[in-house]
């Protein structure tokens, strides 16, 4: 396997393994995520899209791969951020968000929407929030993207 093709896996896996566990703690854990992890997301997904595009064969591999890795990276500076506030490092940009399902939205349902607040983990490992797991993976696996990039190998 080429350091392009290794480049080029990791910048799919890593992007969706991340998103898989950030709807999984949702969606079975019952972790909702505030407005801050919505923000962590979003790199996240470009990331998976423009990976995917790599794997097209008469698109530019190498340059997507460079994208995707950019869009980790971005993902993770957001945890960064988020991680700050959460171990109030830093003042967030904003206190609190609450989530709703669609469709008509009723008073009741204002008052039963959980409150999800940017500053304060819900989850924690080895004193590490899931901001703070996003981040670490997020620049770490970008970084490994990008050094394999960097290493052309004859192949590949």
């Amino acid at each position: 396997m080429t350091n392009l093709s290794k480049a080029r896996a990791l910048a799919l896996l890593i992007p969706a393994a991340l998103l898989a566990g950030a709807w999984g703690s949702q969606l079975i854990g019952g972790l909702y995520p505030c407005e801050m992890c919505h923000w962590q997301r979003w790199p996240h997904y470009a990331a998976v899209v423009i990976a995917l595009l790599a794997f097209v064969p008469a698109l530019p591999t190498r340059l997507l791969v460079t994208l995707a890795a950019l869009a980790i990276a971005v993902s993770g500076a957001i945890g960064v951020a988020h991680a700050g506030v959460e171990y109030h490092w830093w003042h967030g940009f904003t206190a609190c968000t609450g989530t709703m399902s669609s469709g008509p939205i009723t008073i009741d349902d204002l008052m039963k929407a959980p409150i999800v607040r940017c500053d304060q983990a819900q989850w924690t490992l080895f004193g590490v929030s899931l901001a703070g797991f996003n981040a670490i993976i997020s620049l770490t696996g970008a970084a490994v993207i990008l050094v394999l990039l960097a290493r052309r190998s004859r192949a590949g």
